[in-house]
């Protein structure tokens, strides 16, 4: 992992870094989102922050499990070094899911009116964190300008294909959280679309295969999103009352366009000098 800098001889990484700061402006969008339906803000921090405890328990499982079973039965207490690296996103998104279920029903909270408050800072958190990533892609074929040169090879760096497409989920859910029509369809739409982005991405990666080029992680991604299209027809016979739709006028839209495709321009630039400063 690349090292930033040390305090008092504690190696501060990159990817540690921007993970925190992929939190921080996740939990920044929720706070105004879950503001904006006028949810409960105090339920939503504890809400988060106990999912992110599951969800990282259950990634390094995932990751144990279905990644490199076999290296782990012969080194069991290696499964307690996550700061070494090995977390799947697949399993901290089952495990924070979970987690959230029991949550709001213990609290009596709408799961669905929840998810779709978080689920745009659940991926803006997810783009800025894999800027920090250091796990790369396959051997480049043709020597593209945008590679990343490691041990006298060029290879993919499939870190920034994923957060590029996962501001560009973002983008779209952000624009359309307030014409949903139903409790529940931004969080569809962000599984559905995270799913989809992961499995494109994973075809420049190197991951156990279960058929060729289809990997866990493929596997993991198709089941993800069968789940959310069941979870779709089931939910979306709930529809949300047409009156509580918020209707803009065209010159506020166009004003909202411009503004919210700026603001993903520009976090697109900042990540990709951030990743290349110090990937390069």
């Amino acid at each position: 992992m690349e090292i930033l800098f040390y305090v008092s001889g504690i190696p501060v990484h990159f990817f540690g870094v921007m993970i925190a700061l992929g939190i921080l402006g996740g939990l920044a969008v929720a706070y105004f989102e879950v503001k904006r339906k006028k949810l409960n803000v105090d339920k939503m921090f504890d809400l988060v922050i106990y999912s992110i405890i599951a969800a990282v328990v259950t990634a390094r499982l995932f990751y144990v499990l279905f990644y490199d079973l076999s290296y782990y039965i012969n080194n069991p207490l290696d499964i307690f070094k996550v700061y070494e690296g090995g977390l799947s996103i697949h399993g901290g998104l089952l495990g924070a899911f979970v987690f959230a279920i029991f949550y709001v029903r213990k609290h009596k909270l709408s799961f669905f009116k929840y998810a779709d408050a978080l689920a745009p800072g659940i991926i803006l958190g997810q783009g800025i964190g894999r800027v920090g990533c250091d796990v790369f892609g396959k051997v480049m074929t043709v020597p593209y300008a945008w590679g990343i040169e490691r041990q006298g090879q060029l290879l993919h760096p499939a870190q920034v294909y994923e957060f590029l497409l996962n501001y560009l989920v973002f983008f779209i859910l952000w624009r359309n959280r307030k014409s949903i029509k139903y409790d529940g369809q931004l969080f569809i739409w962000y599984i559905i679309l995270f799913s989809i982005n992961r499995s494109v991405v994973e075809l420049f990666r190197y991951n156990p295969a279960v058929a060729g080029w289809f990997s866990i992680s493929h596997l993991l991604s198709v089941l993800f999103i069968v789940g959310a299209l069941i979870t779709m027809f089931v939910i979306r016979k709930k529809r949300i009352d047409s009156s509580e739709l918020i209707k803009e006028n065209t010159s506020v839209r166009i004003l909202d366009w411009i503004k919210d495709i700026l603001i993903t321009l520009v976090l697109v630039a900042v990540s990709l000098v951030v990743f290349y400063t110090i990937q390069s």
